[in-house]
C-alpha cells in the first residue's frame, strides 16, 4: 500500500502569505488612486488652455472672417456710391452694411481720399470666449479694415465686339454726359444722321469697317485698352464667332463698350484708338442676317442698336481701373486692402 502524499507545507503559508497582503496591496493602491486624482486636477488646468487656443482662436479667426465680408460690403457700398457722384451719409451706408452683415459690429467712420478715389472703411466687434475665462480672458475685440478704389475702366474685355466714336458718343449724350434713360438709336454705317459730321464726306470711319471689332479667340468678345488700337473686323455682319444668342443675352443689361477718337488703315488693317469706356443700356439691335432683335429698329442695309448711354458701376473682374480714365458714364470698383 502506498503511503498518501501529504501536500506541502509552503503551500499553506504561501496562501496566508497572500491573503496577507492584500490590505496592504489595496492600501497602495487608493494611495495612487490619490495621487492620480491630484495628477488630474493639476493637469486641468493646461488642458483647459489648450481648449481655449483650439476652440477659441478657431472661433475668433471665424468672427473675423465674418467681419470683413460686413467690411468689404459697406466699402463697396459706400464707394459705389461716391462713383455715382453722391456719397451721401457716408458713415450711415457703412454701418447699414456692416449691421446687415454682423449686426453687433461697429464701422468706424470711413476715410475718403480724392487722388486716387479711394476709401476705407474699418469695422470691430468684441468677442466673448467659452473656455479662455479660466486663464483669465474674457474675451477679444477683433477687428477687420476693408480699402475700396474707383476710377473709369482702363483695359478690359467688351462683352459685345462693337465700338462707338468719340463724335457718336458726344452728339448721342448732347455733350460727352449719359443721356439718362432716353432710348436712342445708334448706325453703325452711314445711315447715321450724326455719321457725316463725324466722319466727313467719306461718310464712314474706316473703308470696310462697320464699327465691329476683331473677337478674341473662339469668344464673341473684344479685349482692348486705352490708347492702344484696336482692329477693325471687316464685313457688314458681326464676326464670325458671335452667334444671334451672344447679342440678344445682353439686352435690358449694361455693357461696357470702347470709345474710340482716332482710326485709319483700311479692310483688315483698319484699326480704332480707344479713347475710354461707355456704359450702354441695349435695348435692341439690327445688324443684318440673324443678328436682329424682335424690335428691329431699323431695317434694309441699316445697321443700329438701340439703347442709352448711362451711368452703371462695375464690380466684376472684366475691368481694370485707372482714376485719370476719361469718365464717361461707366466706373469700375476693386477691393485692394
Amino acid at each position: 500500500m502506498l503511503p498518501t502524499p501529504r501536500p506541502a507545507q509552503g503551500g499553506a503559508r504561501d496562501g496566508a502569505g497572500m491573503q496577507g497582503g492584500r490590505p496592504a496591496l489595496r492600501r497602495r493602491l487608493a494611495g495612487e488612486r490619490g495621487a492620480s486624482a491630484v495628477l488630474l486636477a493639476l493637469l486641468m488646468v493646461p488642458v483647459l488652455g489648450f481648449t481655449a487656443i483650439a476652440v477659441d482662436i478657431g472661433a475668433l479667426y471665424a468672427e473675423k472672417a465674418r467681419l470683413q465680408v460686413a467690411a468689404d460690403a459697406a466699402a463697396l457700398a459706400v464707394a459705389a456710391d461716391c462713383a455715382r457722384g453722391a456719397c451721401g451719409d457716408v458713415q450711415a451706408t457703412a454701418q447699414g452694411m456692416v449691421d446687415a452683415n454682423l449686426g453687433d459690429a461697429t464701422a468706424a467712420p470711413p476715410v475718403l481720399a480724392s487722388n486716387p478715389n479711394r476709401v476705407t472703411v474699418s469695422g470691430r466687434t468684441p468677442k466673448e470666449h467659452w473656455f479662455a475665462p479660466v486663464i483669465g480672458h474674457d474675451a477679444t475685440t477683433v477687428s477687420a479694415t476693408a480699402t475700396v478704389a474707383w476710377g473709369g475702366p482702363s483695359r478690359g474685355t467688351a462683352v459685345l465686339p462693337l465700338t462707338f466714336s468719340w463724335c457718336e458718343f458726344v452728339q448721342q449724350t448732347g455733350g460727352g454726359l449719359p443721356s439718362g434713360t432716353t432710348e436712342r438709336t445708334i448706325h453703325l454705317t452711314k445711315s447715321s444722321s450724326t455719321i457725316k459730321d463725324c466722319t466727313g464726306p467719306s461718310d464712314n470711319f474706316v473703308p470696310g469697317g462697320f464699327g465691329y471689332l476683331v473677337s478674341d479667340p473662339g469668344d464673341c468678345r473684344a479685349s482692348s485698352a486705352r490708347d492702344e488700337r484696336s482692329y477693325s473686323s471687316t464685313g457688314n455682319t458681326p464676326p464670325a464667332e458671335c452667334s444671334a444668342q451672344d447679342f440678344s443675352s445682353w439686352v435690358g443689361q449694361t455693357v461696357l463698350l470702347p470709345i474710340f477718337d482716332q482710326f485709319g488703315g483700311t479692310g483688315s488693317g483698319a484699326w480704332y484708338r480707344v479713347y475710354g469706356y461707355a456704359a450702354f443700356r441695349l435695348t435692341g439691335y439690327h445688324l443684318g442676317g440673324q443678328f436682329s432683335s424682335p424690335s428691329r429698329p431699323c431695317g434694309g442695309n441699316e445697321r443700329c442698336v438701340t439703347g442709352y448711354f448711362t451711368r452703371f458701376v462695375e464690380l466684376g473682374e472684366a475691368f481694370d481701373h485707372d482714376s485719370n480714365a476719361p469718365q464717361m458714364g461707366a466706373w469700375v470698383l476693386r477691393l485692394v486692402r
